[in-house]
């Protein structure tokens, strides 16, 4: 499951290994000690903090155990790719390449998806969410960082062809309180055919 900041991955990620009963991979948000200065100080803290996610990212793969947890379905709040798309936009060139260099001394294989969920919903929803769950760091985010980030989703998964992508408008839609809703969407979600489907749900109709 991706997205942006505020767009639900988290919570649909949650339900969606409850109700299909798979592994839960989640992203390290709560454990990363530079984040909350990422969101207060700003640049000065990116790198740190990007590293800390591309590390932690590294020891989940290597801590998958091997013929086991790799052939079994796992459900996961982020793409590995999303680090290198999150670096592009926080890093000064010179921080930049020190990331690639750092990513491909890892050799990372992140296995492929069998379903990429990626979630939109327009810049105001997601500030509305960032509030209404009120993490003091997420706080301090501003529009104009998330309108950049949603750019760059939009971006990254124009071009993204490694696994079917499912796009969903999240912007009137509950996942996380409304059964109806998640399950509208499960449905979409077991039904899923070919490379690339869009699912624009009414919610006056569900």
């Amino acid at each position: 499951v991706e997205g942006p900041i505020g767009v639900g991955k988290t919570t649909l990620a949650r339900r969606l290994a409850d109700a299909l009963g798979y592994p839960l991979m989640l992203e390290p948000v709560a454990e990363n000690p530079f984040l909350d200065r990422f969101y207060t100080e700003g640049a000065s803290q990116a790198l740190p903090t990007q590293l800390f996610f591309l590390l932690h990212r590294a020891r989940q793969l290597a801590d998958m155990p091997s013929g086991g947890l790799l052939e079994q379905n796992l459900v996961a709040d982020f793409l590995m790719e999303k680090d290198e798309l999150f670096a592009k936009l926080t890093l000064d060139a010179q921080e930049f390449s020190l990331y690639q260099q750092i990513h491909s001394s890892l050799k990372l294989t992140p296995p492929t998806p069998d379903l990429v969920i990626y979630l939109q919903a327009p810049t105001d929803v997601l500030l509305g969410r960032i509030q209404q769950r009120g993490l003091e760091s997420e706080l301090q985010i501003e529009a104009d960082y998330l309108i950049s980030l949603s750019e760059s989703y939009t971006e990254f998964f124009h071009y993204y062809d490694d696994a079917p992508v499912l796009i969903v408008n999240a912007s009137e839609i509950d996942f996380a309180h409304n059964d109806l809703h998640f399950d509208h969407l499960l449905e979409q979600i077991l039904n899923m055919e070919g490379s690339r489907q869009f699912f624009n749900p009414n919610p006056t109709l569900l």
